[in-house]
C-alpha cells in the first residue's frame, strides 16, 4: 500500500480505537431522562404550575383592621364621647361557581405543564436519536472508505506490477494514487463532521464538549412497520404537544366561564367591634357590600370577550397542532418506508451486482482485457452505493425517532444491535 493509503488506514483506526465502549441507544436516553436540562427545566416549570392550583380555588384572604376613630391632635387623647377603639373584619365572599372555575382552569393549566414535561422529553429524545444516528453514519461510512482504501492500495500494486513488467502504464499508477490521495481527505474531513456530531450528541445530555463518544451501535429495527392510519390514531390520542393543547382548551373555556360570572361583583361581608376608652360596653356592626360595576361596558365585559378569544384561539391551536401531527407522521412513515425499501434494494441486489462487476473488472484487467479506469470506477461505484446505505440506515434511525415521539411510545428496541455492526461489512 502507498504512503496516502497507510496515512488514511492510520488515521481511521486511530479514530475507531478512541477507548470509549460501545455506544448503544438505550443507554443514551436513560442517561437522557436524568441530564437533559431541558427536561429538567420542564419539570420545574410543571412544579411550578403545580404548587398554584390549590390557591386558586380558595376565596380571597380576610382583612383585618385596627382602627382609633375620632382622637385629638397632636394629643392623640380620645375625644368624649366620640372616641373610639375598633376592630374590623372582612371578608370578600367570591359568587358561587366561580372558584370552582378557577381551580378548573388551574388544574386543566397544570395537566397541560405536565404534558409539557413528556413533550420536552421526546423532543430530546429525536435531538439525541438524531445525533446519535450521525455518529452511527459516520463511523460505518469511515469503516467503508477504510475498506475502499485498502481495496484501492491493492489495485495500485497491481497496477505499478504491470507496469514494471510493461503491461500497464503510469497513468494507471498515478490514476490509483490520485483516487487514493481523495479517498484520505475524505476520511480526513469525516474525523472533523464526527467531531461536530459528538458534540451535538453531548449537548444533549449536558456533557463536556471535548468528550469523545464511542462507536454508535445500530439497534435492530422491526422487521413490520405498524400500519400508517393506526400511527395517526395514536398520534392525535397520545402525542403529548396534543394533549396539552387539549388541556390548554379546556383551561381557557373555564376562563372564559369565569370571566361571564365575573360580569357580576362578589360580595364582601364584614364585622366590626368597637369600644371607648373608660366604657366597658362593646359595639357591634355587620356590614355587607359589593362593588357598583359602572364600567362593565368597558371593563367587565371586555375581560369576558378577551377570555372568549383566548378560547377560539387555543381551538385553533390544537387544530393546528393536529393537523401538523398528521402531515408529521405522514412523513416520518414514508421516510421509514423509502429507507427500508432502498436499503433492501441495496442489500439484495445493487450492491452485490456491484461488487461482482467490480471484482470482475478487476481480473480482467489483470489479463489485458479491460482498461484501467474501468477497474477504478467499479470499485468506486461500490463504495458510493455501500455509503449511501449506511446514510440509509441512519435515515431509517431517524424516521423512527420522529414517528416514536409522535406516537409517544418506543416503536423499536433501543437496547438491541442490529445483526451487522457499525462499520461491519454487509
Amino acid at each position: 500500500m502507498c504512503a496516502i493509503a497507510a496515512f488514511a488506514a492510520r488515521g481511521a483506526a486511530a479514530q475507531r480505537a478512541a477507548g470509549a465502549p460501545l455506544l448503544r441507544l438505550g443507554d443514551a436516553y436513560r442517561a437522557l431522562d436524568q441530564d437533559n436540562p431541558r427536561i429538567h427545566a420542564a419539570r420545574d416549570l410543571a412544579a411550578a404550575v403545580d404548587a398554584g392550583v390549590r390557591a386558586a380555588s380558595l376565596p380571597p384572604d380576610p382583612q383585618l383592621q385596627l382602627g382609633f376613630m375620632n382622637y385629638e391632635l397632636p394629643g392623640l387623647r380620645p375625644m368624649a364621647p366620640l372616641g373610639m377603639v375598633q376592630l374590623q373584619v372582612m371578608q370578600m365572599i367570591p359568587l358561587p361557581g366561580k372558584l370552582g372555575l378557577a381551580g378548573a382552569a388551574a388544574r386543566a393549566h397544570r395537566d397541560a405543564a405536565r404534558e409539557g414535561v413528556e413533550a420536552a422529553r421526546w423532543n430530546a429524545r429525536v435531538d439525541l436519536a438524531s445525533a446519535f444516528y450521525e455518529l452511527y453514519r459516520i463511523d460505518a461510512q469511515f469503516a467503508v472508505a477504510r475498506r475502499t482504501i485498502a481495496l484501492l492500495g491493492d489495485i495500485e500494486q497491481t497496477a505499478q506490477a504491470m507496469y514494471r513488467v510493461g503491461q500497464g502504464s503510469q497513468p494507471d499508477v498515478l490514476r490509483a494514487q490520485v483516487e487514493l490521495a481523495r479517498m484520505a481527505e475524505d476520511t480526513l474531513r469525516m474525523v472533523a463532521v464526527r467531531s461536530a456530531a459528538a458534540a451535538q450528541f453531548d449537548a444533549q445530555l449536558d456533557l463536556p464538549a471535548d468528550r469523545v463518544p464511542g462507536a454508535a451501535a445500530l439497534p435492530a429495527f422491526p422487521e413490520a412497520v405498524p400500519d400508517q392510519d393506526s400511527l395517526i390514531a395514536l398520534a392525535l390520542a397520545d402525542r403529548p404537544a396534543v394533549r396539552a393543547g387539549s388541556d390548554e382548551v379546556a383551561a381557557a373555556q373555564r376562563r372564559h366561564e369565569f370571566a361571564a360570572r365575573d360580569r357580576w361583583p362578589d360580595l364582601a361581608v364584614g364585622v366590626q367591634l368597637g369600644r371607648r376608652p373608660g366604657m366597658s360596653t362593646t359595639m357591634g356592626s355587620l356590614m355587607v357590600g359589593a362593588a357598583i360595576p359602572v364600567f362593565m361596558g368597558a371593563r367587565q365585559d371586555g375581560a369576558r370577550d378577551a377570555a372568549a378569544a383566548m378560547a377560539e384561539m387555543s381551538r385553533a391551536e390544537l387544530r393546528a397542532t393536529q393537523a401538523d401531527t398528521r402531515a408529521a407522521v405522514i412523513t416520518a412513515y414514508a421516510d421509514v418506508m423509502r429507507a427500508r425499501r432502498l436499503e433492501a434494494l441495496y442489500r439484495h441486489t445493487v450492491l452485490p451486482q456491484a461488487e461482482a462487476a467490480a471484482a470482475s473488472a478487476l481480473a480482467s484487467y489483470r489479463v489485458g482485457r479491460v482498461d484501467f479506469m474501468t477497474v477504478l470506477d467499479d470499485r468506486m461505484t461500490v463504495n458510493r452505493y455501500e455509503q449511501a446505505l449506511r446514510q440509509l440506515e441512519a435515515d431509517e434511525g431517524k424516521a423512527w425517532a420522529r414517528l416514536e415521539a409522535l406516537v409517544a411510545r418506543p416503536l423499536i428496541d433501543a437496547n438491541s444491535t442490529a445483526a451487522s455492526a457499525p462499520g461491519e461489512n454487509q
